[in-house]
């Protein structure tokens, strides 16, 4: 029988979620943050000693599983970082802030602060390029909302008025990864510096009928584009639906789900959707392994309420 979600030991009992983590971060054992040593690591334990306390005898100092990591110093129950994890990582479109407090019991000030620690988890360093010899890159940027300070963008849709929204460029790898961007603009300079540190040059981009993809892609092996503005979306393997499938996702979870999302914190909630899409089911990745690669990236992170600016209304 499957296991419930809300029964699972590591989402309901402090020592599970702790032995959880420990097994994520440290699979081979203890690793002290303070110098990184691995030998003459020792539990401590009694009633002076707080729950999962070790001590290195290397550099004689004290630490717990979440010392260097976003988790640190935070007075919630490790067991609700557990969970608000899982819950983040197994929402397709992402889980409100005020969903979140009303499910783990917490403040809604407290579960939008960790909503934005475990999207700092999530952030991934990218590793290498997009493509390569025979693969396909699609190209294409996408608008949402617009940019602070504008009640209402200019002009009609496109032009003008595009210039007053939140720009999104995405770079799908056919069959693969994802890598967005929000950009204060999009113009062919920084398209081309993205483009060129995200993509292979050997690789066959696919993009839509943007007269900015012109010249760039002759950057790249080859340049295939369709046609929107005369209702062409598919011409033989050459399209951007994936790309445009992976904004769709994007958009109802932005619009949908979180609703209000101030400007300075659009790449975070763009890392997040990020991350799920790079590990989805498609990938083999399920729920449970998606929520221990965002554990195993809290590491070496730390989120203080200083790096986040001021609380929305509604999120």
């Amino acid at each position: 029988m499957a296991e419930g979600l809300f029964t699972a030991p590591r989402f309901i009992n402090e020592d599970a979620a702790r032995a959880h983590l420990e097994s994520i971060r440290w699979p081979r054992g203890p690793v002290c943050p303070h110098c990184g040593g691995t030998d003459r690591q020792s539990r401590l334990s009694g009633e002076s000693h707080r729950a999962g306390l070790l001590f290195c005898g290397e550099c004689r100092e004290q630490y717990t599983v979440t010392v260097g990591t976003v988790f640190e110093r935070s007075k919630i129950s490790l067991h609700k970082w557990v969970l608000a994890t899982h819950l983040l990582c197994s929402s397709k479109k992402g889980m409100s802030s005020h969903q979140l407090h009303r499910t783990l019991g917490v403040t809604y000030k407290t579960a939008w602060f960790m909503s934005h620690r475990i999207r700092e988890a999530m952030g991934e360093t990218p590793s290498g390029k997009l493509g390569g010899g025979g693969k396909i890159v699609e190209v294409d940027e996408t608008y949402f909302g617009n940019k602070d300070g504008v009640k209402k963008a200019r002009g009609k849709v496109g032009g003008a008025a595009m210039k007053d929204k939140r720009a999104i460029v995405a770079l799908v790898e056919r069959s693969g990864k994802v890598r967005s961007f929000h950009m204060p603009s999009v113009t062919n300079v920084n398209l081309k510096q993205v483009l060129s540190s995200q993509i292979h040059a050997d690789t066959h981009l696919m993009t839509d009928e943007a007269t900015r993809y012109w010249n760039l892609g002759k950057d790249f092996a080859q340049h295939s584009s369709v046609n929107h503005g005369r209702k062409e979306y598919a011409r033989g393997e050459v399209t951007t639906n994936t790309v445009e499938g992976f904004f769709s996702i994007l958009k109802r979870g932005l619009i949908g789900t979180y609703q209000h999302v101030g400007e300075s914190h659009l790449q975070r909630y763009v890392r997040e959707f990020d991350f799920r899409y790079n590990n989805r089911a498609s990938l083999g990745v399920n729920d449970a392994q998606r929520t221990d690669a965002a554990l195993s990236g809290i590491s070496g992170k730390r989120l203080t309420y200083r790096r986040i600016d001021t609380l929305p209304s509604s999120v």
